[in-house]
């Protein structure tokens, strides 16, 4: 994803939403109607639930339009027909995460597993198989396989197999594995031998941090789901190499390093996610306490860069969606209440500044972050990020951690 501002170009919507028969999301006994935890939720729930379906009524092509999204809404002239395959995994993880909400989530369960029918629609097999950046044929002209896509993919599909027991969504996770695993370059006479290529094409020269951050987190989580010592030998050493060679400060990591040794040194909050998400899951498959303490160490030192100023504003919504799953599945296993207070105070604030009143749509400027902008296209990409976001959040303080709740560290 690392530049895939750049990459994906835009499209627009006019396309009919899902029809909805939820239980409102505020729906509740009433003896915890009213309690400070279960009042959290429900608004997050419902604020969700309001981003999806602004989701479904503008940026979803339906089953005419073979399950697809378009890139963003209004359409713009140039624009490809359906939307890229970054997108289209985002609306999954939305639809995963709508399908975990207190209450309604059983009625999401459908969506969910017609969004990953959709995402194979990208799948291309052949001598190097993967999913790639847009439709190949018969729907598309096809498109480089991103590896950042190809493991944010098996992240998701991950994701619904723990939350649905089908094996369908282990098993193409584990087919992900293969694909990044390739991206690996250990040329001995690059600076820092290791770490994974940004894309599939002899032009690619750089190696990028949130490919390798993002595997490892992937290899991790397989570990714990299957117990296979090579998916933890292979987390071990992708986490292992941007630990080394790319991190700044701690929870701070530069993009990437390019062929000629340089390194561009711009930040992302999703680089410092993904590096938190890793050591997490390395914590949980193995024990071992260093991963913890690596986790809590980032987890602060990305808080205190990320929290001063505008600086969550300004960046993409998605990749604070990747930051803040990844803090709170941290403050899961070491609870710490600046985790949540982070992610509620850019929510809400998001909510207030960037939201359309009148469709639900969030607005961003072109970057995917910053400022309002009433004349900007709504994105897929972005208006998922801000389900994912919410929907966990209900989700988060449905488990009774809510913003100033001191837990033991």
């Amino acid at each position: 994803m690392l530049r895939s501002t750049l990459r994906h170009t835009t499209v627009t919507a006019l396309c009919a939403g899902l029809l909805w028969t939820a239980v409102p999301a505020h729906a509740q006994s009433a003896h915890d109607a009213h309690s400070p935890r279960t009042v959290a939720s429900a608004q997050w729930a419902d604020r969700a639930t309001d981003a999806y379906r602004a989701l479904q009524a503008n940026l979803y092509q339906g089953a005419d339009g073979h399950g697809l999204y378009l890139e963003r809404a209004p359409r713009q002239a140039g624009d490809p027909a359906h939307s890229y395959l970054w997108p289209m995994r985002e609306a999954a993880a939305a639809a995963v995460d709508m399908q975990q909400l207190p209450k309604t989530g059983p009625s999401y369960r459908r969506d969910a597993t017609q969004r990953f029918d959709t995402v194979e629609l990208y799948f291309a097999p052949g001598d190097r198989p993967g999913y790639q950046s847009y439709l190949p044929a018969p729907l598309g002209s096809g498109g480089d396989a991103y590896y950042d896509d190809n493991a944010v993919v098996g992240l998701s599909e991950l994701d619904q197999y723990e939350a649905t027991g089908d094996s369908t969504y282990l098993d193409r996770a584990e087919q992900i594995v293969p694909i990044v695993a390739r991206a690996w370059d250990d040329d001995s006479a690059k600076a820092c031998p290791g770490g994974m290529d940004w894309f599939d094409s002899p032009g690619n020269t750089v190696r990028a941090t949130n490919v390798t951050a993002l595997s490892a987190q992937l290899a991790a989580r397989l570990y714990e789901d299957t117990r296979d010592i090579a998916y933890l030998h292979a987390a071990e050493t992708w986490y292992g190499w941007v630990y080394s060679c790319m991190r700044q400060s701690p929870g701070l990591y530069v993009n990437d390093r390019g062929d000629d040794g340089s390194t561009d040194p711009t930040l992302w909050s999703y680089n410092s996610g993904s590096m938190i998400g890793a050591a997490v899951a390395l914590y949980r498959g193995t024990g071992d306490a260093g991963y913890l303490d690596k986790a809590v160490e980032d987890a602060r030192g990305s808080l205190a860069h990320w929290t001063q100023a505008t600086r969550l504003h300004d960046q993409p919504a998605i990749f604070n969606a990747f930051y803040f799953k990844d803090l709170l599945a941290l403050d899961a296993v070491r609870p710490d209440p600046s985790y949540l207070q982070a992610a509620t105070g850019y929510a809400d604030s998001t909510y207030a500044t960037n939201r359309d009143t009148a469709t639900g749509l969030f607005r961003f400027q072109p970057s995917g972050g910053g400022d309002y902008d009433a004349t900007a296209p709504a994105e897929t990409l972005e208006q998922s990020a801000m389900v994912q976001i919410f929907a966990t959040l209900a989700r988060a303080t449905g488990q009774g951690r809510q913003p100033g709740h001191t837990a033991a560290s």
